[in-house]
């Protein structure tokens, strides 16, 4: 009986490719690849499927832990953010007070999804648009005592703060 081999997304173009821009037969093709006359035109019929994205993973180690988890995490609200249960602390406690037996990364994919339902992600992250950013600065030229190669000399530089960042760029031009 015959292997079944799938096929590649690569062997798809190949074959694609091969009718509709060369011009080549499906007899022809069928001698290059070495698959079926039928798998040929199945493929010249429809495009590639692609690939479907997975649907959400069920939790059935954690099933009988759900409740008690959530409750956690909404007691969490009350609480200062230091003080609040993280997915290793979860796992550590499930762990030792009910002796769980799933894995860590369980618990972190559902307190993650667990956390973002009940609205318990961090603060608000943003970067201030200012438009005038990085034209406004301070810059100057002047020289600086430095050891170089063991003796002291004097080198140029070049020293630009822009506004924003607050800190200072140096760029020594000669010796």
């Amino acid at each position: 009986m015959e292997e079944r081999r799938m096929l590649t997304v690569d062997q798809y173009d190949f074959i694609r490719t091969s009718h509709r821009v060369y011009g080549k037969k499906v007899k022809e093709i069928v001698r290059e690849t070495g698959h079926s006359k039928n798998t040929i035109k199945r493929i010249l019929r429809g495009e590639y499927k692609g690939y479907k994205e997975r649907e959400s993973q069920p939790f059935p180690v954690l099933e009988p832990y759900l409740e008690m988890i959530d409750g956690w995490l909404k007691r969490d609200k009350e609480n200062p953010k230091k003080q609040r249960h993280t997915a290793i602390r979860i796992f550590n406690r499930l762990k030792e007070e009910h002796g769980f037996q799933g894995a860590e990364t369980t618990v972190r994919r559902y307190v993650r999804q667990a956390k973002l339902r009940l609205g318990l992600k961090g603060g608000e992250v943003f970067i201030p648009c200012d438009p005038e950013a990085g034209i406004e600065g301070e810059g100057g030229l002047g020289r600086m005592p430095c050891g170089y190669r063991w003796a002291e000399c004097c080198v140029k530089v070049f020293l630009h703060a822009l506004k924003i960042f607050g800190q200072a760029f140096c760029q020594v031009l000669s010796l």
